[in-house]
C-alpha cells in the first residue's frame, strides 16, 4: 500500500472513531458540557413576589440557599433557592417584580419598588452566591466570578403609573426590561386577556417604546395581544422579547406569540423565552385548566363564605378529574415549532417558576433545566444550538439593545 493511501486510510479511521465517540455520548453528558460552559438565563422567575407574600419581605424568616421547608410544616415548598439554581446550571436570572395591575397607580408604584428592593437585598446577602447584573459585561463578570446574574424586569407597564419619568427612574433602580401589560389592558397597551383599548397601542404607548430603547431597557412583549405584539415590533429599534411565552401554532392560547409573529423576529432580533406553564404549552391542560377555573366558580356559588367547604369540593373534583401529564416533551415541541418558524437564534427559556401553581411533572423547579436540554439534545440540536438557547440568544438581545441606546444617545 502507498505512503498515502496509508494516511488516508488512517484519516477515515480517526474520523470515524471521532463520529462514535461523539454520537456514543448521552443526551444527558452533552446537556451537562454545554450547560458548564454555558450556563443557563432565565427569563422569568417570581421569586421576590413570593419572598413578598410568604415571608412579608422579612428576611429573617427564610434562607435563600435552601428554601424547602422542613418535613412536616405544611408549607409549599417555593420552586427556587440557590442550592437547585446550581443544581439546574443557572447562571443568570430575570427576577420578576409584579404587583397586582387592580393596584392603584401610586401603590403599584411603590410596591414594584419594595419588590426592586428584595432583588437588591438578596444580592446584598448571598454575595458569594448572587451578582446584580445591569449590562452584558455584569453578566460576563458573574460567570467569571462563578456567581448567579441577577437582573431585574418589570412585568406590567402599569407599574410606572402612566409616566415615563417613572420608567425613567425605574431603570435607575436597576430594571432592565419591562412587560408592557399584565392580564390587564392599560390606557395605553393592550393586553392578551382583556377587552382592547387602543388597538395595540396608543401615542403614548409609543413613547414608551421609545423611552426604553433609549434607555437600553428590553420591550417585553408576553401578555400583550397580537395587534400590540405588531405596533411594538413597528416601533422599535432594537430587539424585543418574550419574557414567558410559548407558540401558538403548537397550543392555541392568548398568552402564546402568533406564527405571524414568529417570522418578525428574525429582522428584528428578538427572541421568545420559551416558558414551562402547562395551560400554555398543552392543549389538554389548557382545557383542564379551563374546567378547573369554572369549578371554582361553581365552588364559590355553593359555599359562599365558607373557603374550607370551597377547598373540600376543589380536592374532590382534583382526585376525579386528574390534571393530564404535561413534561420537558411538550416544552420541546413548542422549541421545535419556534426554530422551524422563527429559527435557532430567536429562542430562550423563560420557565415563570414562583409565579405558576402547578409546573410540568418532570420540570418541577429550577434544577431541572438540564433535563430539557438533554431531551433537545435526543431530537438532534447540536452544543452550538443548545448554548445559544440557554443563554446566547438572550446575551444578543441585550447588546441590541445596550447599542441602540448608545447610538440613540449620539444623535
Amino acid at each position: 500500500m502507498k505512503t498515502i493511501d496509508i494516511l488516508r486510510s488512517f484519516a477515515f479511521a480517526v474520523a470515524v472513531a471521532g463520529t462514535s465517540s461523539a454520537s456514543a455520548q448521552a443526551p444527558e453528558q452533552i446537556a451537562q458540557t454545554v450547560l458548564a460552559k454555558n450556563p443557563v438565563i432565565d427569563g422569568h422567575n417570581d421569586a421576590p413576589e413570593q419572598i413578598a407574600e410568604r415571608f412579608e419581605s422579612d428576611f429573617s424568616e427564610f434562607d435563600f440557599r435552601n428554601t424547602i421547608p422542613t418535613t412536616g410544616t405544611g408549607s409549599k415548598p417555593m420552586h427556587t433557592d440557590i442550592a437547585r439554581l446550581r443544581q439546574g446550571r443557572v447562571g443568570g436570572q430575570f427576577w420578576s417584580v409584579w404587583v397586582d395591575p387592580e393596584l392603584p397607580e401610586f401603590e403599584a408604584v411603590q410596591r414594584v419598588i419594595e419588590q426592586i428592593d428584595i432583588v437588591h437585598q438578596l444580592v446584598a446577602r448571598y454575595p458569594d452566591d448572587l451578582q446584580l447584573a445591569l449590562n452584558v459585561a455584569d453578566v460576563e463578570s458573574a460567570q467569571k466570578n462563578g456567581r448567579i446574574a441577577s437582573m431585574i424586569g418589570m412585568e406590567g407597564g402599569h407599574s410606572i403609573g402612566n409616566s415615563l419619568a417613572v420608567l425613567r427612574q425605574m431603570y435607575a433602580l436597576g430594571a432592565r426590561y419591562m412587560t408592557l401589560t399584565h392580564w390587564k389592558t392599560l390606557d395605553w397597551a393592550d393586553s392578551a386577556t382583556d377587552a382592547p383599548k387602543s388597538d395595540g397601542l396608543s401615542d403614548f404607548g409609543v413613547s414608551v417604546v421609545q423611552e426604553m430603547n433609549r434607555l437600553g431597557m428590553i420591550v417585553d412583549i408576553s401578555h400583550v395581544s397580537e395587534a400590540t405584539m405588531n405596533d411594538t415590533l413597528d416601533v422599535t429599534k432594537a430587539p424585543i422579547m418574550f419574557s414567558h411565552s410559548s407558540a401558538d401554532g403548537v397550543t392555541s392560547h392568548p398568552r402564546n406569540v402568533p406564527d405571524s409573529v414568529l417570522r418578525r423576529l428574525p429582522t428584528n432580533g428578538g427572541l421568545v423565552m420559551v416558558t414551562f406553564v402547562p395551560s400554555y404549552v398543552s392543549a389538554k391542560n389548557r382545557d383542564w385548566d379551563a374546567a378547573q377555573k369554572a369549578e371554582e366558580a361553581r365552588a364559590a356559588a355553593l359555599y359562599p363564605g365558607d373557603a374550607a367547604a370551597r377547598s373540600t369540593h376543589l380536592a374532590d373534583w382534583r382526585d376525579v378529574h386528574p390534571m393530564p401529564a404535561v413534561t420537558a416533551k411538550d416544552i420541546a415541541d413548542h422549541i421545535d415549532h419556534i426554530r422551524a418558524v422563527a429559527g435557532i437564534d430567536h429562542i430562550g427559556l423563560g420557565g415563570d417558576y414562583d409565579g405558576i401553581s402547578f409546573t410540568p411533572d418532570d420540570l418541577s423547579d429550577v434544577s431541572t433545566y438540564p433535563l430539557l436540554f438533554a431531551e433537545l439534545a435526543k431530537r438532534g440540536y447540536s452544543a452550538a444550538d443548545l448554548a445559544k438557547i440557554a443563554r446566547g440568544n438572550i446575551l444578543r438581545v441585550l447588546r441590541g439593545n445596550e447599542s441602540t441606546a448608545a447610538a440613540m444617545a449620539k444623535n
